[in-house]
């Protein structure tokens, strides 16, 4: 047991003491972290916008919602990543993280705006024709009564939607990005030993994720103290 131990600390003092590596796993969380909250902004706001051109009566809108979200749903996250910094934004003098950040925000935005669509769709008819008859236009109608509705019923989604996209950020290394997952595989390589640093990035992003569970969890619980039920 004795030996194990002294094994087990020369191996952690190894992997994360010598030569201060774990300030790679340091800074490798602060790039997931600033990735994933630049993405989730973006994932947002163009879901907003996918899910009403979904909605809208014009024929045109629609199908641009259709294309866009088949196209996204239907090919690899990582292959998005892949083309928007290798093809798109090849010349493109932007930080690598901020066209990362693009990129999942733009893959985001499908499953957003289905979140947000789903959401709307979700709110009772009678809803909007009450707040018509109050002579509230269309546009009063959804931004008053409609969205603050549609919004505790989504929230929980867009929540998972958060969540996911950490995780999703794992990639990013296929760009050359020193993010959490690859500050790991760093410290695998230098010091030829996989145990310890693949358990201490699963261990950060397990801690990470939980405490935004209970955050979150603790917001919606706020949202929903105005239900009936």
């Amino acid at each position: 047991m004795s030996a194990w131990w002294e094994s087990l600390v020369t191996k952690f003092t190894m992997c994360f003491i010598t030569e201060n590596r774990y300030m790679l796993l340091v800074r490798g969380f602060g790039v997931t972290i600033e990735t994933s909250l630049l993405a989730v902004i973006i994932g947002c706001a163009i879901g907003l916008v996918i899910a009403f051109c979904a909605l809208s009566a014009n024929k045109v809108p629609r199908m641009i919602a259709k294309v866009y979200t088949d196209i996204i749903r239907g090919t690899p996250s990582v292959t998005q990543l892949m083309i928007i910094y290798f093809v798109i934004f090849a010349t493109v003098p932007l930080p690598k993280w901020i066209i990362a950040s693009i990129a999942f925000g733009i893959n985001s935005g499908a499953y957003v705006s289905e979140i947000i669509r789903g959401g709307i769709l979700s709110v009772d008819k009678g809803q909007t024709e009450a707040g018509r008859s109050l002579g509230l236009s269309a546009r009063q109608t959804m931004q008053d009564i409609v969205i603050p509705q549609a919004i505790k019923n989504i929230f929980p989604s867009l929540c998972n939607e958060f969540i996911v996209l950490i995780k999703e950020t794992a990639i990013v290394g296929y760009v050359g990005l020193m993010d959490l997952q690859k500050a790991g595989d760093f410290i695998k390589s230098a010091t030829f030993e996989a145990f310890l640093p693949l358990i201490a990035t699963a261990v950060i992003y397990f801690v990470l994720i939980k405490i935004l569970t209970i955050l979150f969890g603790r917001i919606e619980a706020g949202l929903r103290k105005s239900d009936t039920r």
